[in-house]
Parts: C-alpha cells; sequence; structure tokens
C-alpha cells in the first residue's frame, strides 16, 4: 500500500483512446516530471506527456484525484492518451523509471477495498459488471456496485446483532424471574430474519445464474437439424446446412441470452460410425463436448420411433424430435423432458427455450445481485445457524441460541469482508484484469 502502482486501464489493441492509471504517494511527483505539473483536483487539462530530456511520448487528457477522493482513496493520477499499445507501452515504461511499479490483477480495486471505498461485495460487483454476458447480469452487478446487496446484507446483521445482545443479556441475568428467552417476540424476529434471508438467497441465486450462464451441447445422429436448429437459436446462419450426411466436421459455438441467461451453444459432429479419419476427429470432439456441458439437446428425426441418446451423460438430457413439418405433427412439450420442433421455423423452440431456463434454475422478475458462489455458501450456513437458533430459543438453550447468532452474523460478515482472511482477497482479486 506503500508503494506506487501503474497500468494501463484499457484493452489490448489500437482504439481511439488509451488510458493510463497510476495510484500511490508518489503520483504527484510522477505528474510533476511527467506533465510538468500537477493539474487541478477532477479538472481534464490537456498536456504534453514528456520525458525530462523533453521528448514527447504522447498528448491527451490528464487527471489528477488527490486523496482521499478518488477511487483507490490514494492521489490517482489518469492520463488519457491515444489507444496506441507502443505509445502506452512507452508512457508506461517512463513511468515505471520513476520507482513507479506494475499493478497486479486487481490492485486498485484492491486498495479501494483496503482504503474503505467499497466493501467486499462491492468489489467483486466491479469484475462481475466488466464480464457480463447479458444486460440482466449487467443490471445484476450494478446493483451490488451500488451498495443494494450489501446494504441487505447490514440490515440483516444489524437484526442478527440486536437479537444477539438481548440473548447474551439474557443469559447474564438468568436469575432474574422474567423469562427473557420465552418471549414470543424473539421467536417473531428469528422468523422474519429468516425470511429475509431466504429472499437474499433467492436475489443472489439468480444473479449467480446471470452470471455463470449455461453450456449446452446439440447432439444426435447426422443429417437430423442440429445446425438448423443451431442457426434458428442463434437467430444467424452460423452453421452450414445441407443435405448431406456429416456436414458439420467440428464443434461450432455461438451465445444467446434467454431472458437474461447467457446460454453458450455447441453444435457437434454427428455421431455414426465412420471410417473417414477427418469426421472420427469431429466425433471425438462432440463427446467431449458432451461431457462437460450443463444440458445435452439429442435431436433426432420425429419420424423416428427411437428418440433416447445412446448412453447416459453427466448433463440433463433433453429429446428433440425435430422435422416435425414433414410429420405434421404438433410442435411444443410432450412430457418426459421430450419437445417436437421445427427448426426451419422455429415451432417448438419456445417451450423448450422455457425448460431451459428451468433446468439452470432461472427465473424472471427478479431484482438480482451479482451473486458469486461464496455468497451463497455464507448465507446458507447463516440460514443453518439461524434455523438451529429458533429450535434452541423454543427449548430455553441461551447458550446455544447465542452461539448460533454469532455463527450465523460472522457468516454475512465473510460476505463484506468485515471477517475475510488475506488468502481469500488474494483469490478474489486474482480473477481481475490488470488496470482494475
Amino acid at each position: 500500500m506503500s508503494e506506487t502502482i501503474c497500468a494501463v486501464a484499457t484493452p489490448p489493441g489500437r482504439g481511439g483512446i488509451g488510458i493510463v492509471r497510476i495510484s500511490g504517494p508518489a503520483s504527484q511527483e510522477v505528474a510533476q516530471v511527467l506533465l510538468g505539473q500537477v493539474p487541478p483536483p477532477r479538472i481534464a487539462t490537456l498536456v504534453d506527456f514528456r520525458t525530462d530530456e523533453g521528448e514527447t511520448l504522447d498528448s491527451g487528457i490528464a487527471l489528477y484525484f488527490p486523496s482521499p477522493a478518488s477511487y483507490t482513496g490514494e492521489d490517482v493520477l489518469e492520463l488519457q492518451g491515444h489507444g496506441s499499445p507502443v505509445a502506452l507501452d512507452r508512457v508506461v515504461g517512463y513511468i515505471l523509471e520513476q520507482g513507479v511499479r506494475m499493478a497486479n490483477p486487481g490492485e486498485f480495486t484492491e486498495r479501494a477495498f483496503r482504503n474503505d471505498k467499497l466493501d467486499l461485495a462491492q468489489a467483486e460487483a466491479v469484475a462481475d459488471l466488466i464480464a457480463s454476458g447479458s444486460a440482466e447480469a449487467a443490471r445484476a452487478a450494478t446493483r451490488s456496485l451500488a451498495g443494494e446487496f450489501s446494504r441487505c446484507v447490514h440490515e440483516l446483521d444489524r437484526k442478527i446483532l440486536t437479537l444477539r445482545i438481548y440473548v447474551e443479556s439474557a443469559i447474564d441475568f438468568a436469575e432474574e424471574e422474567v423469562d427473557f428467552l420465552g418471549d414470543q417476540e424473539q421467536v417473531d424476529q428469528l422468523v422474519a430474519m429468516q425470511k429475509l434471508l431466504e429472499r437474499l438467497i433467492e436475489r443472489s441465486t439468480a444473479g449467480l445464474t446471470m452470471q455463470l450462464g449455461m453450456d449446452v451441447a446439440i447432439a444426435g445422429d447426422p443429417n437430423v437439424g442440429k445446425s438448423s436448429l443451431l442457426n434458428q437459436l442463434l437467430g444467424e446462419d452460423r452453421a452450414i446446412v445441407t443435405a448431406t450426411a456429416g456436414t458439420t466436421r467440428d464443434t461450432l459455438h455461438g451465445e444467446l441470452s434467454l431472458d437474461g441467461l447467457p446460454v453458450r451453444l455447441t453444435d457437434t459432429a454427428g455421431l455414426r460410425k465412420s471410417d473417414d479419419p477427418i469426421e472420427v476427429i469431429g466425433m471425438k470432439r462432440a463427446e467431449a463436448a458432451l461431457e462437460v456441458a450443463d444440458c445435452v439437446l439429442w435431436v433426432v428425426d420425429d419420424a423416428d420411433e427411437n428418440g433416447s441418446p445412446p448412453k447416459e451423460y453427466q448433463a440433463k438430457s433433453l429429446v428433440v424430435r425435430n422435422k416435425c413439418d414433414l410429420t405434421g405433427k404438433t410442435p411444443g412439450g410432450l412430457g418426459d423432458d421430450t419437445f417436437r420442433t421445427c427448426a426451419l421455423t422455429g415451432a417448438g423452440l419456445d417451450e423448450l427455450c422455457e425448460h431451459l431456463k428451468q433446468i439452470a434454475g432461472f427465473r424472471t422478475g427478479i431484482d438480482a445481485f451479482a451473486g458469486r458462489p461464496r455468497h451463497i455458501d455464507s448465507l446458507k450456513r447463516a440460514r443453518g445457524a439461524l434455523a438451529s437458533a429458533v429450535d434452541e430459543l423454543s427449548t430455553r438453550q441461551g447458550e446455544l441460541v447465542a452461539e448460533n447468532l454469532r455463527v450465523a452474523h460472522e457468516c454475512l460478515g465473510e460476505i463484506v469482508g468485515a471477517t475475510t482472511s488475506d488468502d481469500l482477497l488474494g483469490e478474489i482479486f486474482a480473477t481481475f484484469c490488470i488496470g482494475k
């Protein structure tokens, strides 16, 4: 934290603008050397970026944010120059010569967390917003970044702490005639907390589903309409479609959003016996895709009476009876995870897509938070502790009630960073991009 760090904050490659960010106690010195001045706070200043020998490295806008009114809580200098990788490297290289070091992944946001500019849930939401795969996922991350998730956690945490103090006081005054632990009001408070916690779990789980998305593999025999199904779901001609069996030799990929649920589709080569070495390689890749998918769409010709996959896969398998336009049968769900469709017209695909959302546990209409697996784990452990506290309160076991309330309190503290190990912080911020 005593060192000054620097990194390019814009994506790799050429662009109209490239941004270099500096944070730490030497930011003013860097500004004086590189710009010949320290820009006035929070005012965009047009300057040349020069070496001490007068060579111009670039020119652009400089913004200075003095501590503590900055993203990291430290002195921050931001240089907005031209988006040339070479120009950015020259600027960064000269800054490093001034005793500044390159930032680690996520170090700017980690410093914001350590300087109490963000709590841990908000810090994680920064990375989740950058990685959002849909508009709904971005909204969920924005809610968490704005502190809505943290406020809900803190609200529940305060209620638990208040009851915990009450219970521990009742233990200390156990000889009093008034039975503090026998009040129905305490039970009602615990039940109300459980409801708040269930709502938090629901909203966080929905956000986690939006972030993780779903991997769906399309498989089946050759020439049953797998590629047509891929094209129809994506709304574009991604795969080549012909009447010749074995047209698809390799896995094809595409992404779509089902009401905010990111779905990654993989079209695979038709599975059949073949002596063609290229087709054999394609089928091996198909089998590999089926083993890692979250769901397998096993496509069969609607005229074929045998419609089940040849073997069990780890993922959930759905049978898609395609080409119902040729059999004249009604498209839609048939029960037992079977759907009749026409990939050429899209008939029957709405019900199939709704079922995919159900498999993923995705529900629309929920004001989701950018949940992470560790958030869900902490919330569920807190739920278990509250459930135990309810049971123990009914039997007047005050010490056990107090202990479970303490556990629930600590579980919630893990989410916002009130009780967090340095190992966990390192794991979290290592997933960030450099410059953020």
